[in-house]
């Protein structure tokens, strides 16, 4: 017998159902691995096929939209692929990688894991993720409904993250998205000028759209070489909503497409930033403790070993509460709020947790969302308030508060000399502002 036991006959009986329970488990585990192994279909001939460049690429089902794919070996050797799908509708994916010089294509079957955070939308982010060859490391895959078909005619992706680099970087900040004509000038560019004084190397933006004089300042900031525009038009694919929460409205996906963006955003400076920055472009996390954001991370990190993801508290400075220093008259023709004459922010609510955005080890995340990763290898901390918080300057959400019930916190203003002289700086460069 399979199972048995002289004593309890319930106790036999479970222990007999948790046996068969592990034996089947495996088995299908096993299986279900063996299904997704890559088969070679065809031999002897070149690797052909458009290469994609756009930054969104619809499948021919209109329910399947890749990002980019990433070589990922944390646990076995795959080729992760960040999209966006129909959470229903797209059941099944193949990936077609092609290897040189033998021309061998092999079709391996995908594994499609649609992120739990979708917020009611029908389409979300997800992984599609397949096992790579284990005798070739190829260099572009191609995805197909199907294990059969003409390669010729699909589009082929490079597949990034396949060397490993030194860091280039030690902290990119992912802003995502940029839409709705953006115009908010002058902020933007005190945001800018707060990150690199923070110790920001590159901002990676995801644009969808912004104002004609938006695009002058980000032309000065990418010729500067700190800021990577990565095309976002995702409106010109699916009917994109500018809320989070889905509303019963007809439109396929929250916030411009926000987490795909993060995740992409993640795998992007993977190899090449030390820690990615996840915030909005009005959000800056303010250390209150240490002077920038380096030696700030080496203390949280002595402190917090095997931590992988630091998650800062947002509060918010409401735009409509205004202190009278640093009213830079030459600053008044700019569009935009001035940060530095908003330093009162709004009291805890009772019964409602802040929001947190997050300074991350993007080596050791696997999937996020927008104030908290979902997996990840390491833990999550709390940073507590009184090391750093998010400067969230934006429109008041305890609207009705007295000013004299807000909270006047300055600490933003340590850094006044050196952000006016930098924001100066970048207004007479871009000529925003009559050069004296």
């Amino acid at each position: 017998m399979l199972c048995a036991g002289k004593k309890s006959y319930f106790a036999a009986g479970a222990v007999c159902i948790i046996t068969v329970t592990s034996m089947l488990t495996v088995s299908y585990l096993r299986l279900q691995r063996l299904s997704h192994q890559p088969k070679v279909i065809q031999e002897g001939r070149r690797c052909r096929g458009k290469i994609a460049n756009s930054t969104i690429t619809a499948l021919k089902d209109n329910k399947t939209f890749i990002i980019s794919p990433y070589f990922d070996d944390r646990e076995s050797k795959v080729t992760r692929l960040i999209g966006i799908v129909h959470h229903e509708d797209v059941k099944q994916l193949y990936c077609w990688f092609c290897c040189q010089p033998d021309g061998k294509i092999y079709v391996s079957k995908a594994e499609i894991d649609v992120h739990s955070d979708r917020f009611g939308f029908p389409y979300g982010a997800a992984d599609v993720v397949c096992l790579e060859p284990e005798n070739c490391d190829p260099t572009h895959v191609s995805i197909h409904q199907f294990p059969h078909g003409n390669i010729d005619q699909l589009p082929r992706f490079e597949i990034k993250n396949r060397k490993a680099d030194t860091f280039s970087v030690d902290f990119t900040v992912c802003i995502s998205a940029m839409f709705g004509n953006y115009n908010n000038v002058l902020q933007f560019i005190q945001s800018m000028e707060m990150y690199k004084i923070l110790g920001v190397q590159k901002v990676v933006i995801y644009k969808n759209n912004c104002s004609h004089l938006m695009e002058k300042v980000l032309k000065f900031y990418i010729e500067e070489g700190t800021v990577e525009i990565i095309p976002w038009p995702i409106n010109s694919h699916l009917r994109v909503s500018s809320k989070w929460q889905f509303m019963q409205d007809g439109m396929h996906i929250g916030y411009y497409g926000q987490i795909t963006a993060l995740n992409d955003c993640i795998y992007r400076n993977m190899e090449r930033s030390k820690f990615v920055v996840l915030n909005d472009a009005d959000e800056i996390i303010l250390p209150l403790k240490h002077p920038n954001w380096k030696t700030m991370m080496n203390s949280l990190q002595e402190q917090n070993p095997g931590t992988s993801v630091f998650l800062f508290e947002n509060h918010i400075f409401p735009e409509t509460v205004f202190s009278h220093m640093f009213n830079i008259s030459s600053w008044n023709t700019v569009p935009g709020v001035n940060i530095l004459q908003h330093v009162y922010r709004e009291p805890d609510r009772k019964d409602v947790i802040n929001p947190r955005k997050m300074i991350v080890d993007p080596r050791k995340v696997i999937q996020t969302s927008v104030h908290s990763v979902l997996r990840a290898y390491g833990n999550s901390v709390n940073v507590p308030m009184d090391v750093a918080l998010i400067y969230h300057c934006r429109k008041a959400l305890q609207r009705d508060l007295p000013r004299e019930s807000l909270i006047r916190d300055t600490t933003l203003w340590r850094y006044n000399s050196s952000l006016i002289m930098n924001v100066n700086k970048v207004l007479s460069q871009t000529m925003l502002r009559p050069q004296k």
